[in-house]
């Protein structure tokens, strides 16, 4: 399937863009509500949203999540070294440019055709440092010098899912060589009842970080349904209270879980190395609905 564009009409109503990009259809939704915001979704799951106008606007739970993050990283308004990998809108890119002016970034993403879409419709500040490379992840992040991040995140989905070969503790030995000591890493991992992929992956975590946090909706925690949860680790102690509280100001609250309560939660699981790795599972229908 090519490309349509409706473009503009009327009184400036922006239009939907839907264009094939390597990892499916892609569609650009004009937000309704916002004058310069878009919503990314490929093959009918949201991926980003974007206000181009305010881009320390985040409007999806998950990435405002992944901002408090971002928020407590580094003294307020310091420019960072961030490493992202999966790009999507660069939404989260671009609220560290607009948070941490003078910041320098890189966006590992590796549907080209997307990269392409994004960057013509939804363009980057040109005075924004964000270099964007259009590879795979691991691959993108083993090119990345030793030490040289403050920040690392991982959004990495393909057709809705976590590639496996992002879930194991060889992954995370790659992610912690391209941190500083006391860097952080932050990754949005999805998953539902009964969370075996979500304990795995803190399990995983634990293997390699000294010190780990968990966010997310609580009732995703207690395993009622399928959501989204941001896994927060460090080798450094991390800003547990103001991530609670921040978490629980949000429009949907979530719960930070760290210490015995989520060594506890992980149920016995055991780290994924790569020769056990698996994809994430897939959401079920009803969660785009």
């Amino acid at each position: 399937m090519g490309k349509s564009r409706s473009g503009r009409r009327g009184q400036g109503v922006a239009e939907a863009v839907v264009e094939a990009v390597d990892g499916g259809l892609a569609e650009l939704i004009p937000d309704r509500e916002r004058a310069r915001a878009w919503t990314l979704l490929i093959d009918g799951a949201p991926q980003s949203h974007v206000d181009l106008d305010d881009p320390g606007y985040l409007s999806f739970e998950y990435q405002r999540r992944i901002g408090h993050v971002i928020d407590l990283v580094a003294p307020p308004g310091k420019p960072v070294h961030a490493v992202h990998l999966g790009g999507g809108a660069f939404t989260l890119a671009r609220y560290v440019a607009a948070t941490r002016p003078r910041s320098t970034q890189q966006v590992v993403e590796r549907d080209a055709a997307l990269v392409q879409l994004v960057r013509r419709e939804l363009p980057l500040d040109p005075n924004a440092r964000i270099r964007v490379r259009s590879t795979d992840a691991r691959e993108g992040l083993a090119k990345v010098a030793d030490g040289w991040a403050d920040l690392v995140v991982a959004d990495v989905f393909s057709g809705a899912r976590t590639p496996a070969h992002l879930t194991s503790t060889e992954f995370l030995d790659e992610v912690r060589r391209a941190l500083k000591p006391s860097a952080v890493y932050a990754a949005n991992l999805a998953d539902g009842p009964p969370l075996a992929h979500l304990r795995g992956q803190i399990a995983t975590a634990a293997a390699r970080f000294e010190h780990l946090a968990l966010i997310a909706d609580p009732a995703v925690l207690r395993g009622k349904r399928f959501g989204n949860a941001v896994l927060v680790a460090s080798d450094a102690p991390l800003p547990v209270p103001e991530l609670t509280r921040r978490a629980a100001s949000d429009p949907h609250p979530g719960r930070v879980e760290h210490g015995k309560a989520l060594t506890d939660f992980t149920g016995g699981a055991t780290p994924v190395t790569d020769a056990a790795a698996v994809a994430s599972p897939a959401p079920p229908p009803s969660v785009f609905r």
